[in-house]
């Protein structure tokens, strides 16, 4: 397995000399990963425009990411049908339409009904796409990750400022603007991206559901839930918090924020792998996050504070979605577009349900309470990752994942997990 050092202490290659196929779709995960932050500059405006409560307008992330979250249990199944190329194809569709409708509704409902189709074409796209650029990129395994990383840092602090240009005009904008992108997008994947295999084997419904049997993928993929659970309501809520108007504005705050996921998931991640060990900068990661989000509960009327503490949450958010993805894709001892769709379900819906969560506890109390809930999913993410401590040691050390043999006997179909014992080498 590769690691993002060697093991002779020599650079590691370049993640960024790639063939066009994956540039094709790393751009499609850009446009993608855009519509992430894309409504943050329009959610004041949205509430404003279509007399809609916070709690409905957090409705567009919990309706985008929880139906991501459930579809990702299916990407498999229909790959491994039809295809990635097609799944990919498939997945772009979706959005293009969905995101299209979206900008031609008149009430919040609308919106959310067609963010939720959005959601599924985005769970076949973007399980699919991590499977396809780790097996396309070269560079080995590490490098695809952070290539893929770099896709979603680009896309997350492009998506606020062009929502908050388009937004500005209309709050219309940014959702035919993501339809246009996409649609090029499509284009490219279709005529750039060769026609692919179907995997040897067809992959059975349940099997993202069963691989949590497996203490490894189980543990990172909680994780991912409690990390997400404080990266989405930073997301989510804070726009609420900066005394901001102006859309520009707002695509301005979060696009240094998104500068920051992408810089840190490209360089900082990698960088402190290889200073500290994969663990221990995940520890402190968590902690400094959790900080970070505690400063926003306590001076959530601040609007100094709190800007310049969601900024500086892209920091720790990018260091921390390049180093768990890593870890889920090398600890878990199942094929990856299994452990893919598992860990995807399980983060999404934590991810989906915390700024509905943050609305409501808002309403219910104030606004310091859901930073501060924010901020114990955040330790609490640390001390759960502490029991995977020994196989994330391990994986930096470029050991192969193995399964664990007393949950493996309790699988009902053995021959779920044919890969189990050489996917530590498949790069």
């Amino acid at each position: 397995m590769s690691s993002h050092h060697t093991t002779d202490g020599s650079k590691p290659p370049s993640p960024f000399k790639q063939p066009r196929a994956v540039w094709a779709v790393a751009f499609a995960c850009v446009v993608s990963f855009m519509g992430i932050g894309l409504v943050d500059p329009i959610l004041k405006s949205l509430a404003g425009q279509l007399h809609a409560t916070p709690s409905q307008v957090e409705l567009l992330f919990t309706s985008y990411l929880v139906v991501t979250a459930v579809a990702m249990l299916g990407t498999g199944w229909v790959s491994s049908r039809i295809g990635p190329k097609r799944t990919l194809i498939a997945g772009l569709s979706v959005i293009v339409v969905f995101a299209a409708l979206a900008g031609s509704s008149n009430s919040i409902g609308e919106i959310v009904g067609f963010r939720a189709g959005w959601g599924l074409g985005n769970a076949l796209f973007i399980a699919t796409s991590l499977s396809v650029i780790v097996g396309s990129a070269s560079g080995g395994f590490a490098g695809a990750i952070v290539l893929y990383e770099s896709a979603l840092g680009v896309g997350i602090a492009l998506g606020p400022l062009i929502g908050g240009v388009l937004g500005n005009i209309s709050w219309r904008g940014p959702f035919y603007g993501v339809s246009v992108l996409m649609f090029i997008a499509l284009l490219a994947t279709i005529f750039l991206l060769p026609k692919m295999p179907k995997p040897a084997r067809k992959q059975k419904l349940s099997e993202p559901l069963t691989a949590l049997k497996h203490k490894s993928l189980r543990t990172t993929s909680i994780v991912g839930f409690l990390y997400n659970w404080g990266f989405f309501t930073v997301l989510g809520y804070s726009p609420f918090l900066m005394g901001i108007d102006s859309p520009i504005k707002l695509g301005l705050v979060f696009c240094g924020w998104g500068v920051l996921v992408a810089v840190f998931a490209v360089w900082g991640a990698p960088w402190l792998q290889r200073r500290f060990g994969t663990p221990r900068t995940l520890y402190v990661n968590f902690v400094l996050m959790a900080i970070d989000l505690a400063v926003i509960g306590v001076f959530p009327y601040n609007h100094v504070a709190v800007i310049v503490a969601v900024i500086i949450a892209g920091a720790f958010i990018g260091v921390n979605n390049t180093l768990v993805t890593t870890a889920v894709m090398s600890i878990a001892p199942v094929e990856r577009p299994v452990a893919s769709a598992t860990y995807g379900f399980v983060r999404f819906i934590g991810g989906g349900m915390a700024p509905f969560v943050a609305g409501l506890l808002v309403t219910a109390f104030n606004a310091h309470v859901p930073f501060l809930l924010g901020t114990a999913t955040l330790l609490a993410a640390a001390i759960v990752l502490s029991t995977a401590h020994k196989a994330l040691t391990a994986a930096d050390r470029g050991e192969v994942a193995q399964p664990e043999r007393d949950e493996l006997d309790r699988v009902e179909d053995a021959d779920v997990f044919p890969e189990a014992e050489t996917i530590g080498n498949a790069d």
